[in-house]
């Protein structure tokens, strides 16, 4: 058993004024058994949270991993999305082999750790017949070693995009009986539905109106709800996604999703830049998760969760930059009554925790997964704060972890991962890049 003393308040994701609380809490086998004034019990271990606040670890709901040896290519750095898409990923893939493959991996998990995360999702859509290795096998690998919760979306494209260079290596495409016989075959190695599961599963199409024909959607649908795995993709990312939806089927996409019943509880979608006021009032009433636009979303009831991306488009890839990006462009844009804090780690929390279909991760309260972050307010940034915890949101810049706990296992310990080799990481990252840009 342990218990947590001494913090200066609590988030626990839950809603309305029982988002915040203060006390102690108590961790008997890997859930919480209690929260307030808790006294020590025998032979109880005690995590000092004196000078901290609490947090439920936070949840990434969509990432690129392999793109964390992508970062800052600087013929995509000022370009817009097709453009960077065609000098970035797709210039670059496949020149990814096992070993960056891992190396990315490690990258991107070990950074989203350092910021609290406790659950993320990748999306990997690169499976290359050329391949002598599985991603899942090595993704699922480096999780496992960092302890960390992982869902990984199966992508893919049963057709592939033109692009105007012939010496641009075509992305993989596959049939969609291999795509759904290999989330098949993936799910049934590492799916594991058990409420403190630590790897899940989920097909992933990469941008369905460009990667799957119209006859495949509502295969694809059928398939992941007869495996009992959720759904996740990219849509209306950029007008390019809306007008190609218009031309080729006359409906907005959001529109078409739901005409082949790909919209749902069970389905979550990136992205979402370009929707209107029909096509959110249509995700609310699926419960279809999403990303954006997250306020409009959220009055209607729907489900909004944030992510980090991937890091070639993003640069930055922890959850404690995107929260506070998502509070700031909030206020900026939409004015300061628009969102709160507290509404912004429910979305990196609780709902998160909701849209990757671990329902009991990603809130406070007895009976839940122990998923812990415990965040450090000695830095000068904190310092002359009223409200403590809204600090780790409000002050931004890299997060200062005393203890960051998964299924009570402390996987960050005072700002680092036990066993980590950092500086070797770094040197691995630039050997890969080195080989990458050669």
């Amino acid at each position: 058993m342990t218990l947590i003393q001494g913090a200066q308040g609590i988030f626990t994701g839950l809603l309305g004024e029982a988002m915040r609380t203060r006390g102690s809490i108590r961790i008997k086998e890997g859930r919480i058994a209690a929260i307030g004034a808790l006294e020590r019990e025998h032979g109880e271990e005690i995590i000092d949270a004196s000078g901290c606040v609490i947090y439920p670890g936070l949840v990434s709901t969509h990432h690129h991993l392999f793109q964390c040896v992508l970062k800052g290519v600087r013929a995509g750095i000022d370009v817009p999305l097709l453009q960077w898409l065609r000098a970035v990923p797709y210039s670059y893939w496949h020149r990814i082999d096992q070993d960056a493959l891992r190396i990315a991996a490690r990258i991107g998990l070990v950074e989203l750790l350092l910021s609290g995360t406790t659950l993320a999702a990748d999306h990997h859509y690169l499976f290359a017949q050329s391949y002598r290795y599985d991603p899942a096998d090595v993704i699922f690998e480096v999780a496992a070693e960092l302890g960390i919760r992982l869902l990984f979306c199966r992508g893919g494209a049963t057709k592939a995009r033109v692009f105007d260079s012939p010496d641009l290596v075509p992305t993989p495409v596959e049939s969609l009986d291999h795509m759904i016989k290999s989330v098949e075959a993936c799910a049934q190695r590492y799916h594991d539905p058990s409420p403190d599961s630590m790897r899940r599963v989920a097909i992933a199409p990469t941008t369905a109106p460009w990667s799957l024909d119209e006859s495949e959607l509502k295969v694809v649908a059928q398939s992941a709800r007869r495996l009992n795995v959720r759904i996740h993709g990219h849509l209306s990312e950029t007008m390019a996604n809306v007008d190609f939806c218009l031309a080729a089927y006359g409906k907005r996409p959001v529109q078409w999703m739901a005409d082949h019943d790909y919209l749902g509880h069970d389905v979550w979608l990136a992205h979402l830049v370009h929707v209107n006021e029909d096509e959110i009032r249509i995700l609310a009433e699926t419960g279809t998760g999403m990303i954006a636009p997250a306020e409009r979303l959220a009055m209607l009831g729907g489900t909004v969760s944030l992510a980090v991306d991937g890091a070639a488009s993003n640069e930055s890839a922890d959850m404690i930059s995107e929260m506070n990006s998502a509070w700031h462009t909030h206020r900026a844009m939409k004015g300061t009554a628009s969102v709160s804090i507290e509404e912004v780690v429910r979305w990196g929390t609780a709902n998160g925790a909701r849209v990757l279909g671990f329902d009991e991760a990603g809130v406070l309260a007895p009976g839940k997964l122990a998923d812990i972050a415990i965040f450090d307010l000695s830095h000068p940034r904190y310092f002359g704060l009223h409200d403590p915890l809204i600090g780790p949101v409000a002050g931004a810049g890299a997060a200062h972890l005393r203890h960051l706990i998964v299924g009570g296992r402390i996987v960050v310990e005072n700002g680092a991962i036990p066993g980590l080799d950092l500086p070797k990481l770094r040197h691995d990252a630039a050997r890969v890049v080195a080989r990458l840009a050669a």
